[in-house]
């Protein structure tokens, strides 16, 4: 079960960090993903830390987020900087249930996904 926490709302260049909390899956042993979905939009992959701490960000939050992960506590973390009104959207934690981050074209797998936690609303506005 994964469960995301810490959505909120943001001005344009504010900070939030998100909080996925995980049982059934060890977070050491297996690809950890954030996904979004802003209004009207498909599913985008944000990004992913793999078991061996390989991390892959897609393009337009590279810089700004920075994923992260407490094996102790079996949780992953997003932290979001810089944050942009498009960054609004509901954001999900994820796994492929497999080491390796699934990268298809450049992007990460939506289908890829075995385990999908609940969003959490963040909201980006002045």
């Amino acid at each position: 079960q994964l469960q995301a926490s810490g959505g909120g709302s943001a001005q344009p260049g504010g900070s939030l960090k998100l909080t996925c909390a995980v049982s059934g899956l060890n977070v050491e042993n297996y690809a950890m993903t954030w996904f979004r979905q802003a209004p009207g939009e498909e599913r985008e992959g944000v990004t992913c830390i793999s078991s061996h701490g390989r991390l892959f960000y897609t393009p337009s939050v590279k810089g700004r987020f920075t994923v992260s992960r407490d094996n102790n506590k079996n949780t992953v973390y997003l932290e979001m900087n810089s944050l942009k009104t498009e960054d609004t959207a509901v954001y999900f934690c994820a796994s492929p249930g497999v080491m390796g981050c699934t990268v298809v074209n450049g992007d990460l797998s939506y289908h890829a996904m075995d385990y999908w936690g609940k969003g959490t609303l963040v909201t980006v506005s002045s």
